[in-house]
């Protein structure tokens, strides 16, 4: 009998707890068509820029799924692919293709190559195998050795950032209200922004401390590829945990306890680590792109791509820190409304 009214005491429980049923039951559902949809998408499209004699490559390239682009001048082609327009770009030197590769993207060096190589044997089949001219390969960023980590590391170092202080920042706010501490501020002729402004400032102190770790660490410790500034990588981290602390904060409005704000986990940050660029958006349904532009992940993560892989500057990410700048204001003006719950009158 009292292991039967214990079994009923945590059914009741949770029935009671829809939040907990939901995570049990629906959430698992969504990510895992989050998963299919990220790993069932279309195969990739590289984007190929040819220009002068490399012209005649274009349709047997499209034949390869491939888009092409034809430039009038290689100057052209070249600004094209700076910009991230293009995976490569083809030219003819004699009979011999010339091929840049943008070359952040392993994934994309391959599709270009597979591409390449059908599209050589298609337009010289006779000689195949009897000293066929081999295209020329150069990078404009990273190399032909540039390892798994390199790649992924930018991507990693956002997440890991966003991730920990999201958590951290959540539970240590929800304790502050389990504890009182937050309903005798809130009692005080303080203003809720004041009060928002002030833990912001005080969980943003150690996020500081944190970014300046990681970003070290994986640089210097890691050796992870690190072709721009390590200055601006610091900003870009610094930028994500105070995105995460604010929307961390803001949720844990949302929680009971810590088992509720855990729960936002996957729901909130899983689905920003599958559309933050570890695989092409180019490849996933258009609605999901348009959602991966809407979370603060997928800004962070290209902006320290472009810092560490392609040695970028203020100009190719000053998009991506006005977007998490615009994250953090609006997190911390929702966290201000959401104090109102909380006020007694």
């Amino acid at each position: 009998m009292r292991v039967r009214a214990i079994t009923l005491r945590i059914l009741q429980q949770f029935i009671h707890d829809k939040r907990t049923m939901a995570l049990m039951f629906i959430a698992p559902l969504l990510v895992l068509s989050l998963m299919s949809l990220v790993f069932n998408g279309e195969a990739y499209e590289p984007k190929i820029g040819v220009t002068g004699a490399a012209a005649a490559f274009t349709s047997s390239l499209e034949a390869q799924n491939a888009a092409v682009i034809v430039y009038k001048t290689a100057d052209l082609g070249n600004a094209a692919l700076r910009e991230g327009g293009l995976d490569a770009l083809i030219t003819l030197n004699g009979t011999t293709p010339e091929v840049v590769l943008e070359g952040s993207n392993p994934a994309a060096n391959r599709a270009v190559m597979m591409a390449l190589t059908a599209a050589v044997q298609t337009l010289q089949p006779a000689a195949a195998g009897q000293g066929q001219a081999q295209p020329q390969i150069s990078y404009l960023y990273g190399a032909e050795d540039m390892k798994t980590i390199d790649r992924f590391g930018p991507i990693m170092i956002g997440v890991f950032v966003f991730f920990f202080v999201f958590l951290i920042a959540g539970v240590s706010f929800l304790r502050e209200r389990t504890t009182g501490t937050l309903e005798r501020l809130l009692s005080t002729p303080l203003k809720r922004w004041e009060i928002v402004l002030g833990y912001v400032c005080g969980f943003g102190i150690f996020t500081v401390f944190q970014a300046l770790l990681i970003s070290w660490f994986s640089v210097r410790v890691l050796g992870i590829m690190m072709a721009g500034s390590f200055g601006f990588v610091l900003l870009m981290t610094l930028l994500l945990s105070i995105s995460a602390l604010t929307l961390g904060t803001l949720l844990s409005a949302f929680a009971a306890n810590e088992l509720q704000m855990i729960q936002f986990i996957p729901l909130i940050i899983v689905p920003q680590i599958f559309l933050s660029g570890l695989f092409p958006l180019d490849t996933l349904p258009l609605w999901l792109q348009r959602i991966g532009l809407a979370t603060p992940i997928y800004y962070g993560s290209e902006a320290l791509m472009n810092i560490m892989l392609r040695g970028k500057g203020w100009s190719a990410i000053a998009l991506d820190v006005c977007a998490l700048i615009g994250f953090s204001l609006l997190f911390m003006l929702l966290n201000v409304l959401a104090l109102r719950k909380h006020r007694r009158m």
